[in-house]
């Protein structure tokens, strides 16, 4: 190539590039507005859609356990009356040491066919297996990790309560229906048990929960799921927020309010530290005494609540901010 045919081609690129500095300088800029301002609308949109579709759901689901109980054809009353309209020996299950027990045998009321007596029998009466309750049948049916339903009247604190023993955060980051959710479900502690049958029956129908009840929730920042249980730091709403109502599949059950208080959770070699959430089931007076002291102590104000050994509790629980990770406590005595 020659010489001349050189220069003309380096004195094009510079003009190009004089070009490029003074006239395509504010298009750039420009341009990297608009990705900005795109990537800020795709934030935004993506917290409003999830708070959005979580709320949804859940008004779905409140709207359809209302017609349960309204409506004498739905299909979960009608599933309960047909139930009922059945013999007890249509249920009865045949023990055979040669087979395995199957999985969906109901364990609190296997009756061995041969051996001449009804399992169920006490000495005090019989007693048939617990029924799922008409009201929580149908979501039972749609999703059987469900073990109750929380509620606080007037408040937005309204959901199903999922526990999933061989994988307890399964619900931390998923809805009712098993798809993604930022919000999550409340979910129940895998070390606590909710029972079953009813305290009607002392449990001879079932199984009787645990003293406390651990419940777990997300601080979601539209208020959600357990997003709203700081206003319990104020004495004034606790009083008239004071009764937390629990439904497990098999009864109804409500517990007033006998201690709010900020914790956290420790280190698994911190010890003389109070923690809360290690408090399953008391064996006896004494640990029953250390839960007991330890909520009043470090309550933010007196309920006027009391507790004596043999009371069950619901503790819940939510992450807050004021010590790394902090929690804010809400525990209540079961009065019903």
């Amino acid at each position: 190539m020659k010489k001349g045919t050189i220069r003309g081609t380096l004195r094009l690129n510079n003009n190009y590039k004089q070009v490029g500095r003074t006239e395509f300088a504010p298009l750039v800029f420009a341009s990297l507005y608009i990705v900005f301002l795109l990537c800020a609308a795709i934030v935004g949109y993506d917290f409003y859609y999830e708070g959005y579709a979580a709320r949804n759901a859940t008004d779905s689901l409140r709207s359809r356990r209302e017609a349960a109980d309204s409506d004498e054809n739905h299909p979960a009353r009608m599933f309960i009356k047909n139930l009922l309209s059945r013999n007890k020996d249509e249920y009865v299950i045949e023990i055979n040491d040669d087979q395995p027990m199957p999985e969906y045998a109901p364990l609190d009321y296997v009756v061995a066919q041969n051996s001449g007596n009804d399992a169920a029998d006490t000495d005090e009466g019989s007693y048939e297996p617990p029924v799922i309750m008409k009201s929580l049948q149908e979501y039972y049916d749609e999703n059987s990790d469900m073990v109750g339903w929380l509620k606080i009247d007037d408040t937005v604190i309204d959901y199903p309560v999922m526990q999933t023993m061989g994988n307890e955060e399964y619900y931390l980051d998923k809805g009712f229906n098993k798809k993604y959710s930022s919000a999550g479900c409340l979910i129940l502690d895998t070390d606590t048990s909710a029972g079953s049958g009813t305290k009607a029956n002392n449990y001879r129908d079932g199984s009787a929960p645990t003293t406390n009840l651990i419940v777990h929730g997300h601080n979601m920042r539209n208020g959600s799921m357990f997003g709203s249980l700081d206003k319990w730091r104020s004495e004034d709403y606790e009083k008239q927020h004071n009764i937390i109502k629990f439904s497990t599949l098999y009864e109804d059950r409500e517990y007033e309010i006998v201690s709010v208080f900020l914790s956290q959770v420790y280190m698994k070699n911190q010890t003389n530290v109070f923690k809360y959430y290690n408090f399953f089931n008391a064996t006896n007076e004494q640990e029953f005494n250390s839960f007991y002291s330890n909520i009043k102590k470090m309550a933010l104000y007196d309920t006027g609540v009391t507790a004596e050994y043999g009371d069950e509790f619901i503790t819940l629980s939510v992450c807050t901010y004021h010590v790394a990770n902090g929690r804010l406590v809400v525990v209540g005595k079961r009065i019903k």
